[in-house]
């Protein structure tokens, strides 16, 4: 069995996902919609002062919360044969392995960044230092990726 990046075992290329932050998170979802839930239907009408806009209002709070907590816990970077997706708190990008000339995951960094081959940097939340010795195999395994499909790319295009 070679090498080659034809032959990258299945795992190799299983999605990168953050562990602590994810069960964290998903905890929040549902405690922030029970909590709100809660206090909304409790709460009492004082004097005309907590309406039902306020107690929609509140739970309306607690949905925002969930959402927040929620895209959160959906922070993935899923590798694949042509590149690399990486879906953050905010935004998503789509990378072709040779646009990636190094990975860092040092100092005081709280997770993986890529070097771009444009210059700019690139966070990969789904890889954090918060999970312990998986996330310095998780990294590794993403920089045998980056190396093994780069180069590859690298060398077939020329």
């Amino acid at each position: 069995m070679s090498d080659t990046p034809t032959s990258t075992p299945a795992d190799a290329l299983a999605p990168f996902r953050p562990r602590r932050g994810r069960v964290v998170a998903l905890g929040v979802v549902w405690a922030s919609l029970l909590l709100f839930g809660l206090i909304a239907v409790i709460m009492p009408e004082q004097d005309g002062r907590w309406g039902v806009a306020d107690r929609i209002m509140l739970f309306g709070l607690g949905v925002v919360i969930a959402a927040l907590a929620w895209r959160y816990a959906s922070i993935i970077a899923i590798p694949s044969r042509e590149g690399l997706m990486v879906r953050n708190l905010v935004l998503t990008r789509t990378l072709e392995w040779p646009e990636i000339v190094g990975i860092q995951f040092g100092g005081g960094e709280p997770w993986v960044s890529l070097d771009l081959v444009d210059g700019d940097t690139l966070a990969v939340m789904a890889i954090q230092k918060a999970d312990g010795e998986i996330s310095g195999r998780e990294a590794s395994r993403l920089a045998a990726l980056v190396q093994a499909f780069g180069e590859f790319r690298k060398g077939s295009s020329s």
